[in-house]
This record gives structure tokens, C-alpha cells and sequence, in this order.
């Protein structure tokens, strides 16, 4: 495990706050090593008879590794080299490129602690949702539905790993009306490379359940998922040609150029070829 401390921004930064979340430490879960986290760890490390430095190393990753007995159930659902190899071959596409796209373009594992896939909930995709479905969700708007209802884009209600299910289970109980379930479930991002719930009618899912059902099963089906988005969004064929602006512009937004996106891709297929 790598060594982590304040300012470090890492997927294994995602992974640590998920421990101390569930162990009850009340944090944003992200990639980003925080105050929050930063006040977590020394806590942390305070009842545990280690050195309250912050920082997370050896001894602090086997203090936490060891109080958490559930961390590799969804080991079995974890993609393999030979599902790289499959995707690349049933899309014709070079082997590197796809695993250039896999470190960039994935959010790492694609579960949380224990067996459910990572989560992102968005409340201003949750009110689109209920509109399209012919509910008016000014009805439901109150103080206690803040966090999981609004009309427009922000990320401060954010709460990051298992607290974005508890998100997404409040939305679909603002209603007993099982359009709720399915607006609730339409409105987040799933898996790996975060595909969000209302794409399952263009990808060919039976139903959003259906979707969530096959996110629940293996990183082979985020995967699966992915290539299908790809597919219907016609990017197979900047992979094909190794062009990542294109690529990037596509699968990211206007935005990419800000993150560099096409660089890292470029980069990191450099490294796999």
C-alpha cells in the first residue's frame, strides 16, 4: 500500500476513507486526503497505541487492514488480464489502448468494501428523472429532502462511498411509488467507469434494475457496460485511431482539455505498447 498523508490525492486515498467511513469516522470519501481525513487518521491512530503523525504507512494500513475483516469480499468480481484481452478483441482494438482507457478513464475498483459497485448520486439528475416520469418534484422539495432533490448541479451534498447509497435510498423513499426506486437508481453513476443509470434503455438493458442488477455482479460487467456506451456513442473509433482528444472530448465533455485527460491517455498508452 502506498504511503499516504495530508494533500495526497491517490485511488488509495478513496480506499483508506472508505475504512475509516465505515468504521464510523464522519468524512467525505473521495480521492483527495483532506482535513476531515487528516483529523480521521490521527484519531484513529490515537486509540490504536500508534505515532499520531497523520500519516498513513505501514503500520497504520495494517492497524486499519486488520480491524476490517469484510475488505476483499468482492474480490472474486475484480477484472482480469484475459477480460482486457476479450474486450479488446470483440471491439477490434489494440490491447494497450484499452488499457490505457482502463487506467484513466476507470475509477479504480469498481467496489466499494464489501460487495457493492462504487456509486455516485446526483439530486439535480433525480429531478429530471421524476419530471420525465411525469411527477412534479416541487411537491417533494423540504429541508430533510435537500441533499437528494434539487434542480441544479452541486457537489456539496456529495458524501462519497457507502453514504451515496444511503442517498439514493432516501430519494426513492420520498414515495412508496416504484418510479421513485427507478428514478432514484437512474440517477447515479455506477460502477468503474461511473456509467450513469438512465443509459440503460440506449445500452440495451431490459430495465434500470436489470442495469443495477449486472453492476452488482463482476467488473466484467462495468466493462461490458462501458463497451456498449462506446459503442452507442460512436468513440470506438478515436481508440482505433489513438486519437485522445477526440476520445477524451467524447467520453468526458468540453472539459478534458482542463484535466488533461487526452495526455494522460496518450501517455499511459505509450506505457502499455
Amino acid at each position: 500500500m502506498k504511503t499516504l498523508r495530508y494533500r495526497s490525492r491517490d485511488q488509495e486515498v478513496y480506499f483508506l476513507e472508505e475504512l475509516l467511513q465505515k468504521m464510523g469516522y464522519e468524512i467525505y470519501v473521495s480521492t483527495y486526503f483532506g482535513v476531515d481525513t487528516d483529523k480521521a487518521v490521527k484519531d484513529f491512530q490515537q486509540k490504536n497505541d500508534l505515532v499520531v503523525d497523520g500519516i498513513v504507512g505501514l503500520k497504520t494500513w495494517s492497524k486499519l487492514l486488520a480491524q476490517e475483516n469484510q475488505i476483499f469480499d468482492s474480490n472474486s468480481k475484480l477484472l482480469s488480464e484475459q477480460d482486457l484481452v476479450d474486450f479488446a478483441q470483440c471491439y477490434d482494438l489494440e490491447l494497450a489502448a484499452v488499457k490505457a482507457v482502463n487506467e484513466i478513464e476507470s475509477n479504480g475498483k469498481g467496489f466499494l468494501v464489501g460487495d457493492k459497485p462504487r456509486i455516485l448520486f446526483e439530486g439535480h439528475i433525480f429531478w429530471r428523472q421524476l419530471e420525465s416520469k411525469g411527477i412534479d418534484p416541487k411537491n417533494y422539495v423540504s429541508e430533510e429532502s435537500a441533499n437528494v432533490l434539487y434542480k441544479k448541479w452541486t457537489r456539496k451534498y456529495y458524501i462519497g462511498g457507502i453514504g451515496e447509497y444511503d442517498r439514493m435510498n432516501k430519494a426513492a423513499a420520498l414515495d412508496d411509488h416504484p418510479d421513485f426506486k427507478a428514478a432514484a437508481q437512474a440517477s447515479a453513476s455506477w460502477g468503474m467507469f461511473q456509467i450513469m443509470g438512465y443509459h440503460f434503455k440506449s445500452l440495451d438493458y431490459a430495465s434500470v434494475d436489470a442495469f443495477v442488477e449486472k453492476m452488482f455482479e463482476h467488473e466484467r460487467e462495468h466493462l461490458a457496460a462501458f463497451g456498449k456506451f462506446l459503442e452507442v456513442n460512436k468513440l470506438l473509433k478515436h481508440l482505433r485511431s489513438k486519437n485522445w482528444a477526440a476520445f477524451a472530448r467524447g467520453y468526458n465533455g468540453p472539459g478534458y482539455a482542463a484535466n488533461k485527460y487526452d495526455i494522460k491517455l496518450a501517455k499511459a498508452y505509450a506505457k502499455y505498447s
